[in-house]
């Protein structure tokens, strides 16, 4: 005598068909957020720039590092560029956020500060109307910001900050620090934010340094020790070549047990 199995249930071929649709549901998910991954990688590979303008007695090199988990891609930048007079102008900054919209806001926010660099001489000013503008483009995402203007003829460098981290400089005869000088809101928050002004001469031999929060800060290290430990490389680096500190300085992020990506720019300056 042969048993037969016993037809399926309604119930069973029920549970079956929607476990099917989910398993379908969840790998076109998986799809599209690899595709958002790839296009978010895309993005910011071709946004940062491909190399970094140079003058008399300064020379300029930065790393990028995504972040380890794919999702976390996108926002964090450095950027170099030639005004007139030959005055260079730089920024680096983080956008709080992943994924293809923060690479994309990320480009917006690099434009307009290239744009109004070439309006005005003030960083602060270039800051307080790429805030404005920002804001009145009401995104869902804002930005951290260091901007820079380093004029060869005197060797002096002008900074604003947008709630960026601080800059660390070191010169060869040993001494270093951190440039805490106050800084304003980060953009795209709050309209007709001031940002103070900083101003430094970049004489003799050694290294000012900006970093995104990614190189400082994460579960392994609080900002404080991860300032410590990158002004100890950039002291030890502050006579070397530029790019040799830059590479020494994003391999700290793997120290940081942090999730984001994470930027370096280096201005190592001899005059």
């Amino acid at each position: 005598m042969v048993r037969r199995r016993p037809p399926a249930s309604a119930s069973s071929d029920e549970l079956l068909s929607t476990l099917g649709r989910l398993t379908a549901q969840a790998l076109e998910r998986v799809e599209s957020q690899k595709a958002r991954v790839e296009l978010a990688a895309a993005l910011q590979r071709d946004l940062l720039p491909s190399a970094l303008p140079q003058a008399q007695g300064l020379r300029a090199a930065a790393r990028y590092a995504p972040a380890r988990h794919g999702l976390d891609i996108g926002g964090d930048w450095y950027d170099g560029f030639v005004l007139p007079g030959g005055v260079l102008g730089f920024s680096v900054g983080d956008v709080q956020g992943h994924d293809v919209e923060a690479a994309a806001f990320m480009g917006q926010v690099r434009i307009a500060l290239r744009a109004l660099a070439t309006a005005t001489p003030d960083p602060g000013e270039v800051l307080g109307r790429a805030n404005d503008l920002l804001v009145d483009m009401e995104p869902d995402l804002f930005a951290t910001c260091s901007f820079l203007r380093y004029d060869p003829a005197n060797g002096e460098l002008a900074m604003a900050r947008a709630g960026h981290v601080p800059a660390v400089w070191a010169a060869s005869d040993g001494t270093h620090g951190v440039d805490g000088e106050a800084g304003g809101l980060p953009l795209g928050i709050q309209a007709g934010e001031p940002y103070p002004v900083s101003h430094r001469y970049l004489t003799g031999s050694g290294a000012f340094v900006l970093v995104t929060d990614g190189v400082v800060e994460g579960p392994s290290f609080s900002i404080d020790e991860g300032l410590d430990h990158i002004a100890a490389l950039i002291q030890a680096g502050a006579d070397g070549e530029p790019a040799t500190l830059a590479a020494d300085l994003i391999h700290v992020a793997e120290l940081t047990g942090h999730q984001d990506d994470a930027a370096v720019l280096v201005l190592r300056h001899d005059r």
